[in-house]
């Protein structure tokens, strides 16, 4: 039977401990014990561990550790991903540390194992990494491999290509596609998005760049490409980083000299998810390496998903070679939610909280947060701090107060399809189901027309798109009706005032 690979991960509670007499006795009572110890001791851990944190929270993360084994001093407890460890690290670490202090004592230390199977014929190895990192940092993958004492890093070309084990992916385990609200204002890009996860480098959304505001949940829906093709294939290399990230790496590598090594790890993934690419903007030397690296993976038939606040063509200061291979695949925008997806946001959240939320209170804030899905949740934490902090009471009139709080901000509107189809369907006596309809009358049309042409000149959305929420309607036909508004401007000037007045209506 092929051995596994084992990746050791040392944590901060082996560095500063308090000496705990009564608790620190009964752990050297099990100093030659083995998995029977460690079970009973993780056990009592996981007993103050449930008094300190929301029973979701206890779940989806402590529940999963097993532990393996305790020898008087050492207690090793098994992960299921490289991510557990991570996240572990950066949001639960005092925590355990603390917890690890009272029941094992001061001199016991706690040791983390991400367990891999290798794959056929291949050598089992151990990567070694510190622990205590500060919270808001992350393990460089470069870095790891490069430097790990365990595993001299040789470069990918003069070795078997690097196991699954050495692509830390860093995905939040809560970004699937079953978690994320799909709606019309992303319909398309959650579409693209879970064809792409299904076939990897195999369909035309290669590369696929999902657009759009921030906080509209971008990063959930590429992160989840990357949970499910990690769900379908554990062995995939498959990694995820942002434009920032891989900047700093790229400097690093010529402060040191290993550009090579550099370009070859990252031309070694199965499936690139770089975040924010649009900060890729002014760094010439960092393009020029991207845009390589993109070469190579593309022709490699390897899949590289990226994100934006904006699409490609507008991108600021970026190479015009990387903006028409950005193009080659498919660019599918994101919008704010519209207000059927807003109120399904509310109501799977409150139901992660536990909490119930009379249906007023849902509905008043669906119809009056309305610029993002960060927002949204934010103003249903407010909420919820103040019923459970506060002791207050779960009323309209308390969410009316939290919803004040939140849209007093100067980005709180932003301009969606929603509400410009309100705007003109009441300027035009219509209603906003007849927008859709598949009626020819004349005043449905040019009502019609007017939201298209609208939505292309106000907003970053793709014809595509815009077209999706007007019945599914081709990109041709939303091109069409562009083109005879802007007639109509300079020859009816009936029409030029409709503008007008709509536009400054909107952008008010």
């Amino acid at each position: 039977m092929e051995k596994p690979d084992t990746l050791n991960l040392f944590t901060s509670s082996s560095q500063v401990v308090v000496e705990t007499p009564s608790h620190s006795s009964t752990a050297r009572k099990s100093q030659n014990g083995g998995s029977s110890d460690a079970e009973t001791l993780w056990a009592r851990c996981l007993e103050i561990i449930r008094d300190n944190v929301s029973e979701q929270v206890f779940k989806t993360w402590f529940e999963q550790m097993r532990p393996s084994s305790w020898d008087g001093s050492l207690l090793t407890i098994d992960l299921p991903s490289h991510f557990f460890y991570e996240w572990l690290e950066e949001h639960y670490s005092p925590l355990i540390q603390k917890t690890i202090q009272k029941v094992l004592g001061a001199k016991a230390k706690l040791r983390y194992r991400v367990v891999v199977e290798g794959g056929s014929g291949s050598t089992p190895s151990t990567v070694t990494l510190p622990g205590g990192r500060p919270s808001n940092q992350q393990t460089i993958p470069f870095e790891q491999q490069a430097q790990s004492s365990a595993t001299p890093f040789t470069p990918p070309a003069q070795q078997k290509p690097p196991a699954a084990t050495h692509y830390p992916s860093f995905f939040n385990p809560r970004h699937t596609f079953e978690n994320f609200i799909r709606g019309e204002s992303n319909q398309l890009a959650t579409s693209a998005a879970m064809a792409v996860a299904d076939n990897p480098g195999g369909t035309r959304y290669n590369p696929l760049v999902v657009y759009g505001p921030t906080g509209l949940g971008k990063t959930h829906l590429v992160q989840a490409i990357g949970n499910r093709v990690l769900q379908r294939n554990r062995n995939a290399k498959v990694l995820y980083t942002n434009s920032e990230k891989f900047t700093m790496e790229y400097i690093n590598a010529i402060q040191t000299n290993r550009v090579p090594e550099f370009t070859n790890f990252y031309r070694g993934v199965d499936v690139l998810i770089v975040d924010d690419i649009q900060f890729l903007g002014g760094k010439e030397k960092t393009q020029d390496q991207f845009f390589h690296t993109f070469n190579a993976l593309h022709q490699a038939g390897k899949q590289v998903v990226l994100t934006s606040d904006k699409q490609p063509k507008d991108l600021a200061d970026v190479d015009e070679r990387l903006i028409s291979r950005f193009q080659w695949g498919l660019a599918a925008d994101i919008q704010p939610p519209d207000f059927e997806t807003r109120m399904a946001i509310l109501q799977q959240k409150a139901q992660e909280e536990g909490v119930d939320i009379p249906g007023d209170v849902i509905e008043y804030i669906a119809r009056h947060v309305t610029s993002s899905v960060r927002e949204i949740e934010g103003c249903l934490i407010s909420l919820l701090a103040k019923i459970t902090l506060d002791n207050r009471e779960l009323t309209l009139d308390l969410a009316k107060e939290v919803v004040k709080s939140v849209t007093n901000s100067p980005n709180a509107r932003q301009l969606t399809i929603e509400i410009i189809k309100q705007e003109v369907s009441t300027y035009y006596n219509q209603t906003i189901e007849l927008l859709s309809a598949k009626t020819r009358k004349h005043e449905v049309v040019l009502a019609r027309q007017m939201c298209m042409y609208l939505a292309k000149n106000l907003t970053q959305m793709s014809l595509k798109s815009i077209g999706m929420h007007f019945g599914g309607r081709d990109h041709t036909t939303v091109l069409h009706s562009c083109q005879q508004i802007a007639n109509y401007i300079d020859t009816d000037r009936k029409i030029r005032q409709d503008v007008e007045y709509l536009k400054k209506a909107l952008r008010s």
